[in-house]
């Protein structure tokens, strides 16, 4: 649907190593009128993209050479800060959380529901545009926890570290079907439907040391 026009300049750059996700991507973003220039290697990418400030980029974390994180490092050097949606079928929490913490906009698990990614990448596109001030999205983040309750707050924590309900059961001292339930409503209340959002929410309020991960093996 063309009400979610962006400007002509504006490309979303898709870098995947798997041709077969590279091109099924591209035809889904093109499908809705976008901009797409599809890369099979982070390297060519950042060859390609030069200084161009205008876009967002969907990039693979995995891929053989030069990695997503790699490449996301490699543009805030060059001081780009075009939005990053990563893209993993390896979605593990560290590497969520590093991602998170270096700027990425969005972190999506393969196989991915394509009105999700087409979501993310119209929003990433709207936000770049706009250049809203961070401060904006941190008061967010801040009004966003607020509604919390205690116990929720108790729960939140552990379960964007990526601790299981058990594991936490244990941690709190109560039956699993309570962390169950409170992990429903936190989730509820920040709005977010996977676990890569409650790890960002947190970093994003800098209550999360990715030093203190479980799982941080490297």
């Amino acid at each position: 649907m063309s009400d979610q026009a962006t400007p002509e300049a504006t490309t979303v750059y898709v870098v995947d190593d798997d041709a077969g996700m590279l091109e099924s991507t591209q035809w889904l973003l093109e499908s809705v009128g976008l901009n797409v220039e599809a890369y099979s290697d982070g390297r060519k990418f950042l060859d390609a993209v030069g200084n161009k400030k205008a876009g967002c980029v969907v990039l693979d974390v995995r891929m053989p050479g030069l990695g997503g994180l790699n490449v996301q490092e490699e543009l805030q050097k060059r001081g780009l800060d075009l939005p990053i949606i990563f893209v993993s079928g390896h979605a593990d929490v560290p590497i969520v959380v590093r991602a998170f913490k270096s700027g990425a906009f969005d972190f999506i698990e393969k196989p991915f529901n394509e009105q999700l990614l087409l979501d993310s990448v119209q929003q990433a596109l709207q936000e770049h545009q706009q250049s809203a001030p961070q401060l904006q999205g941190d008061e967010a983040t801040e009004a966003l926890l607020a509604t919390l309750t205690r116990r929720e707050r108790d729960v939140f924590l552990p379960l964007a570290q990526g601790y299981t309900s058990r594991e936490i059961a244990e941690q709190l001292d109560v039956s699993v079907k309570t962390i169950d339930l409170y992990r429903a409503r936190v989730m509820k209340r920040l709005g977010a439907d996977r676990l890569p959002d409650v790890t960002g929410t947190a970093i994003a309020a800098g209550l999360l040391d990715p030093l203190d991960m479980r799982g941080e093996k490297t």
